[in-house]
């Protein structure tokens, strides 16, 4: 390699994709990067090669200065607002990266490549023992025990853990289903979403939207990573101490979903490492799947919906959360009022203005 090669902004060669988990690196010493990388892991894209993300989005911004971005794979359009999302969370990013080598480049995506795998193995850690805490049945101890310290008798391996990763539309009563999910006859793909993400563990054939991430068991293991492990059982407040009040979090993200119900999905399972390779837990395809749902645009409606009940749920302060105009209030009555008089000069005014 030449002098001018290793102080190259703009890598020579392109890896295939960022988003999706790469090899294991230690990076160096602490850096705010790490700390930011923590947060993005969690609540922007989590299973992610963040050496690759930068250097692709670099070598990607000079491409669309002679190619739009809509010339490129739905694949690359997403990882690039990944990297767009990265570099507007983090400023003074874009000037690093491209005032820098190769060298630093891939050393900044590993610093947060740090924080992110960093965090999703203290939230693993974590979950791991909270959970039994969750699905344990009110007043009674789980039967057969479970153990905090090891999941070999978890997933379908267990009565519980089974009804609960069972894939939303098959029937875990049915003796010879539940046997075809232990012994591996039945293979269950990440995009095959298991009952514990729909409210109450009750999946609609006729409408699977009703429901739909909307588990308290989801919730509850939100709390724990985001606002604190107390606050899982308490009345959530916006100022408590947590993940989110140290990065400044007011409001529920999407991603934030999709990574706490991966994270939900592996604590029950009896995978011990969360790793890509896993087939038992198809833990990339699963989180990706809920992405590719909530930015399908066709569903933007119930998307929209879904994050203003997570954010009554997490945040209710917050202006996210939208609640309602209470009745007889002085607000609704200005509001009505305010309708009222533009019927007067617009007949074609609704009520759902107020």
């Amino acid at each position: 390699m030449t002098t001018e090669d290793s102080t190259s902004s703009i890598p020579s060669k392109r890896a295939t994709s960022a988003l999706q988990m790469g090899p294991r690196k230690k990076a160096s010493s602490a850096d705010p990067l790490v700390s930011h990388g923590r947060h993005f892991g969690r609540t922007v894209f989590a299973l992610c090669n963040y050496p690759s993300l930068l250097t692709n989005g670099v070598l990607r911004l000079e491409q669309m200065e002679d190619t739009p971005l809509e010339n490129f794979s739905a694949e690359e359009r997403r990882e690039h607002r990944v990297f767009e999302q990265l570099l507007d969370s983090y400023p003074g990013l874009l000037e690093r990266l491209r005032n820098g080598s190769e060298e630093e480049i891939l050393h900044v995506g590993e610093l947060i490549g740090k924080g992110a795998s960093g965090a999703r193995g203290d939230d693993t850690k974590s979950l791991k023992s909270a959970i039994l805490d969750w699905i344990s049945p009110k007043g009674a101890s789980i039967q057969p025990p479970l153990h905090r310290n090891s999941k070999i008798d978890r997933g379908f391996n267990h009565e519980l853990t089974g009804s609960l990763l069972c894939p939303a539309g098959l029937d875990w009563h049915d003796p010879e289903t539940r046997e075809n999910l232990r012994s591996g006859e039945i293979l269950v793909c990440g995009d095959q979403w298991p009952v514990f993400l729909y409210a109450n563990h009750t999946y609609d054939d006729e409408d699977p939207w009703c429901g739909l991430l909307r588990s308290r068991l989801l919730t509850s293991a939100y709390k724990h990573v985001f606002t604190s492990p107390s606050s899982v059982d308490k009345d959530p407040k916006a100022t408590r101490s947590g993940n989110a009040r140290l990065h400044g979090m007011s409001c529920v993200t999407i991603a934030s979903i999709a990574y706490i119900a991966t994270q939900v999905q592996f604590a029950l399972s009896s995978s011990s490492v969360f790793s890509r390779s896993d087939t038992s837990t198809d833990s990339e395809t699963f989180y990706h799947s809920l992405l590719d749902l909530f930015e399908d645009p066709d569903e933007s409606k119930e998307v929209d919906e879904l994050l203003i009940w997570w954010n009554r749920q997490v945040f209710p302060t917050s202006s996210a959360a939208q609640r309602p105009i209470s009745a007889n209030s002085a607000l609704s009555k200005i509001r009505i009022k305010r309708l009222a008089s533009k019927n007067a000069t617009d007949p074609n005014a609704s009520v759902a203005s107020i």
